[in-house]
């Protein structure tokens, strides 16, 4: 696309512009500049940094010609992939590339004309006058804003920042609602703060690897290659209603009833229990309420629950005894079951079968909950949307005033109270009562459940903005205001990955036309909406770095012993905690788990059994509809919406381009379905059509059809976990039309 002059020079020049144009590189900086960047010819090189898909956090070799990057290899001297990358890591540069790049904003002038390209300060200005006249009318609460686990960690910080001290927005979430908000509960009440406790290292060292609603070897394939290094010839158990790829290899697989889990866990304490096979010297130590729990496990008898999970009692019993011969096993779990209408009191009962084994805080143990995207971890920690900058409470006094002293605002403006979440948000914009939306770095018309509805809500708003990388999402083309954005790759930051692995993130390729990093885009507002003096210090990604360093202090996931980004070069990632004595004791392996001395987050110091009764699911079948709907990954090329990943030619090679969905041949011999049949499924709230896959991978009476298409969200219904209000993707009930 080819820029007009006259926007160019309209850049303001409190930004450093991301893109190609010489002229582009440096406006005048004044006190809001950014600096020089260096222009002249630079000889080839080669810069490692840490990928921007998964929350694996993979370390690439960036190699760079004319300051640009034009290829990739695996880092071998990185402890968490040791020379190893997935399909998406090889092509990460690729979606770069695409020529469906947001390159300019553009603003649609009413809801009844097209987007049309506008000048930043065009941009800026709606941005500023539609949201102000949304808060003047309907008050602060009539704006909010959906972030992403996608962007680096400085920049969801000023984001969250800017939002809610300076914007004076009340409300915003992020999509790592969509996938972690479970485990972040669940560690918080039983550990006392959100704390996933292990290293890789741990795949390797356990003689026990229980895997619970996780595809490892298609999701996180890396992870699953660290298994296979395991030389402890390991039992590796799969707890999952899908006979997938990790099943298969798997040494024992429980393809339990979906959505049985909670009792399914309750039914091997039950056993751990009857025989005596818990630690009983860790639980007195180290633990409160373990009376209670072993009470209320009493009725979950394995007949009980061979009848509710479809698992005989001979099975549960030779899970609960390799759990005792194991000396080291480990629990790790993902969206299986992260994404369930019951799924916090799920994760904790894994946690208290971890705790009362004494499976924890030992290398090869723990409660191990997998993360989604590449920087959820850092969403979690330092977003400032349901939670406080640092891993502090809103509604704490005390934390407010710490956060207002090092940010050296107004007490006031911090909000005493935390936001409304992801499905709060969307139910307010029906309800009319939040009217103006800013979504960065994510595609709910995509992945939000039960698509439509949400869809619905954006229709409503007097002013939806998207930024994005990207114009062509299934947001983006829906909105009022697009403003373009840097990618993974064109600007600086760092990423957390699962095992609290902190990666540095670099800029080696230009972004495109006019397109800013997050960071710039957040100044601009920030100088627009009149709050830019609030912001002076966060005058680049390296500088909030260091802020949030200082507002980590006396947390557990204090990070204040890494002053700079060199360290994080120079020792390949730093896990938190890491205060100034731990920076010392950093060894060349650099792999560190929580609890080894098994104190925890609470007052006490000690970890607690949480439990509760098992309730209905939200949506069970019947006559009508009698089939159970599953969804999640499709395969290890795929990404979330496919936003990226459907821009490398070579990774679209390696998956269905039109959406499928897998019938166990009983039910497609029954109902005469033919192999790469195109069938109508329905569900209460869409009817859609997908490609028939015969495949014994599910059973009779269930169904799987993967998220990465955008049909799937149609059919699945919103029900939420009370707790951690993470949607239950992962059943619905369904019939397929003949």
């Amino acid at each position: 696309m080819k820029l007009k002059k006259q926007w160019i020079d309209k850049i303001p020049p409190i930004i450093q512009h991301d893109g190609p144009k010489t002229s582009l590189l440096l406006r005048s900086p004044g006190k809001f500049g950014l600096g020089q960047v260096p222009q002249s010819s630079a000889p080839d090189r080669t810069t490692s940094m840490v990928c921007g898909f998964c929350s694996t956090g993979c370390s690439l070799n960036i190699h760079i010609k004319d300051n640009q990057a034009v290829n990739i290899t695996p880092d071998s001297d990185y402890p968490v992939n040791i020379g190893m990358a997935c399909p998406k890591g090889w092509e990460a540069l690729e979606p770069l590339k695409a020529d469906d790049r947001a390159t300019t904003p553009l603003l649609r002038k009413d809801r009844d004309s097209e987007l049309e390209e506008v000048s930043w300060e065009v941009a800026m200005e709606q941005f500023r006058e539609k949201f102000s006249a949304i808060q003047a009318q309907h008050g602060d609460e009539s704006v909010a804003f959906i972030s992403t686990g996608q962007i680096v960690t400085e920049e969801m910080a000023f984001l969250g920042a800017l939002a809610k001290f300076g914007m004076g927005m009340k409300h915003g979430d992020g999509n790592t609602r969509q996938c972690m908000a479970t485990a972040v509960v669940s560690y918080k009440q039983s550990f006392g703060f959100d704390a996933p406790p292990y290293t890789y290292q741990d795949f390797e060292k356990s003689d026990v690897i229980i895997l619970i609603g996780s595809n490892l070897c298609i999701a996180h394939p890396i992870m699953w290659q660290r298994v296979e290094r395991n030389k402890l010839n390991p039992e590796i158990i799969v707890i999952d209603p899908r006979t997938t790829e990790t099943a298969v290899a798997a040494t024992q697989h429980y393809p339990i009833m979906p959505k049985s889990d909670l009792i399914f866990f309750y039914g091997i304490a039950h056993i751990l229990i009857r025989n005596g096979w818990v630690d009983g010297q860790f639980i007195q130590s180290h633990t409160n309420e373990y009376e209670g729990f072993a009470s209320h496990v009493e009725k979950f008898t394995p007949e009980m629950v061979e009848k509710q999970s479809g698992i005989s009692v001979e099975m549960l019993e030779k899970l609960a005894a390799t759990i005792h011969a194991g000396k080291n096993v480990s629990f790790w779990w993902t969206m299986g079951i992260n994404q369930g209408h019951e799924a916090t009191r799920t994760a904790q009962a894994i946690i208290n079968l971890a705790l009362m084994t004494g499976n924890i805080g030992r290398e090869g143990t723990g409660a191990n909950s997998i993360t989604g995207q590449c920087n959820a971890m850092g969403s979690r920690l330092f977003s400032n949307t349901t939670g406080l900058l640092g891993g502090h409470d809103f509604t704490k006094a005390t934390d407010r005033k710490k956060v207002a002293d090092i940010l050296e605002i107004d007490e006031s403006r911090i909000p005493n109270e935390p936001s409304l979440a992801y499905d709060q948000i969307i139910q307010g914009i029906h309800d009319g009562k939040i009217k103006g939306l800013w979504v960065i770095a994510t595609n709910g018309a995509h992945s939000w459940i039960h698509q439509d509805k949400y869809n619905e809500a954006m229709k409503k708003l007097d002013f939806l903005v998207v930024q994005d990388m990207y114009s062509s999402t299934e947001s983006a083309v829906n909105a009022d205001l697009i403003l373009p954005a840097a990618g993974w790759g064109e600007k600086d930051g760092v990423f957390i990955n699962s095992e609290r692995r902190i990666g540095l993130v670099k800029k080696v390729s230009r972004a495109p036309g006019l397109a800013l990093s997050d960071f710039n885009i957040f100044k601009l507002v920030a100088q627009y909406w009149g709050c830019g003096e609030m912001f002076q210090k966060w005058s680049s990604p390296e500088k909030v770095f260091q802020i949030l360093t200082e507002l980590s202090k006396g947390q557990p996931c204090d990070i204040s012993g890494i002053k700079d980004y060199r360290i994080l070069d120079d020792t390949k990632g730093i896990q938190w905690p890491c205060n100034e004595e731990d920076v010392s004791k950093l060894t060349s392996q650099n792999e560190r788990r929580l609890f080894a001395d098994g104190k925890f987050y609470h007052s006490d110091g000690k970890a607690k059994f949480i439990y509760s009764d098992p309730t209905p699911i939200a949506e069970p079948t019947n006559t009508d509809y009698p089939f159970i709907l599953l969804t999640g990954r499709g395969s290890s090329a795929q990404w979330h919406t496919q936003t990226r990943t459907k821009k490398s030619a070579i990774l679209r090679k390696l998956y269905p381009e039109s959406i499928y969905i897998e019938v166990h041949p009983t039910d497609a011999e029954r109902l005469n379905i033919q192999a790469n049949q195109i069938i109508k499924i329905s569900s209460r709230r869409a009817t859609v059509e997908a490609t028939a896959y015969i495949s014994t991978s599910v059973q009779v009476g269930q169904l799987f059809m993967p998220m990465h298409y955008a049909k799937s969200n149609r059919l699945t219904h919103a029900s939420f976990d009370p707790y951690s209000r993470q949607p239950s993707y992962k059943h619905c009930a369904v019939c397929i039309l003949t």
